[in-house]
């Protein structure tokens, strides 16, 4: 078992390994020796195939479970689950010395973090990831959220959990769609900073060495939340790709994934930085290879001005201004302030 510790305004760990939920009990009660009760918040994919063998292992740890499973998808990352979820607890006399544990996806995630932090302001939680995005992305750094009509995570809290375990076993149960879709997230921080990550990725496709990248990838991710904990810049890096991702999922309605948007959107920035002279052709053409290598997708039929509405609501706006991030070079990227009136431009070289 790998384990990398996150030291930020709450130290924790990050377990990755094989068996992990069988004896995920055993690894919780170490960093919340006084919790009784474990509140798992799960959704209706996960929960029928996880939810027996981790309540198990949480009773035989001395825990009392209660459970709440919601429908599955982007869609249910809302207001009005997040209030089911508060109105459970509250029903269920949970306490702040009690915890919720997370298990699932980046949706179950977030929202799940979202409603720890707010919860009597403020209760310990636990992620368990099921999905190779969660364990390399949303279930690392404390961000935790649910999505507005106006767009994605514009409601939410940084909350630190108490433990992430990510038990290698679950991603044998994903659907190839699935599995490809979190593929986006780990070439991710092989682009930003890693080069031999990076030429691992390409190289072998979805045949990766699992652990050796999923725990480089929660490394790289420790490092930025490290030097920038509540995203305030470097920290922004992390978003490559992310604001015309986001913008393709809500045109969608969410019917593209998370994973499959963004790395359209790592395709799309890449080549208008070409365009634009920020990278050069070759290393655009190397981003775009090593997308279709994992079988993502580089493009999108949305238009330059379908796209330019949605981004101007991404929560790294700042006044006039959108952040987009660049590549220079593979495992070298920068932050490009972007006028609103520039953004539509931009984007439509990379088309």
């Amino acid at each position: 078992m790998k384990k990398i510790k996150i030291s930020v305004s709450k130290e924790y760990e990050v377990l990755i390994g094989n068996k992990l939920i069988d004896n995920s009990g055993e690894l919780i009660r170490k960093v919340c020796p006084k919790s009784s009760l474990a509140a798992v918040i799960s959704d209706d994919n996960v929960a029928p195939i996880y939810m027996e063998r981790l309540t198990k292992s949480l009773e035989t740890a001395g825990f009392s479970v209660i459970s709440f499973v919601f429908p599955h998808g982007e869609n249910s990352k809302n207001a009005g689950t997040y209030v089911e979820i508060l109105n459970f607890l509250a029903e269920n006399r949970v306490t702040r010395a009690d915890l919720l544990v997370a298990l699932g996806g980046g949706v179950v995630g977030d929202i799940t973090g979202f409603a720890a932090a707010t919860y009597l302001r403020g209760v310990k939680f636990v992620q368990v990831p099921t999905s190779l995005l969660a364990m390399v992305d949303s279930s690392v750094g404390g961000k935790t959220a649910i999505d507005l009509k106006a767009g994605k995570n514009l409601a939410g809290a940084f909350c630190q959990p108490e433990l992430v375990i990510c038990d290698l076993d679950t991603l044998d149960t994903l659907s190839p769609a699935f599995f490809t879709d979190g593929c986006a997230e780990v070439i991710k921080y092989g682009i930003l900073a890693d080069k031999p990550l990076f030429e691992h990725l390409s190289s072998r496709g979805q045949d990766f060495d699992r652990e050796y990248v999923i725990g480089r990838c929660v490394e790289l991710k420790r490092d930025y939340v490290t030097q920038d904990e509540f995203d305030t810049g470097l920290r922004m890096m992390l978003n490559l790709g992310h604001t015309v991702g986001h913008a393709i999922e809500k045109l969608s309605s969410y019917r593209i994934s998370h994973g499959y948007a963004v790395a359209m959107g790592m395709g799309i920035v890449s080549r208008a930085s070409a365009a634009k002279g920020i990278c050069t052709s070759a290393c655009a053409a190397s981003i775009e290879d090593g997308l279709k290598a994992l079988d993502l997708p580089v493009n999108t039929a949305y238009s330059a001005s379908e796209l330019a509405g949605p981004m101007l609501s991404d929560k790294k706006r700042a006044g006039g201004t959108v952040n987009l991030i660049v590549p220079y070079d593979i495992g070298r990227c920068g932050i490009l302030p972007t006028s609103v009136d520039e953004l539509e431009d931009f984007v439509s070289t990379g088309l």
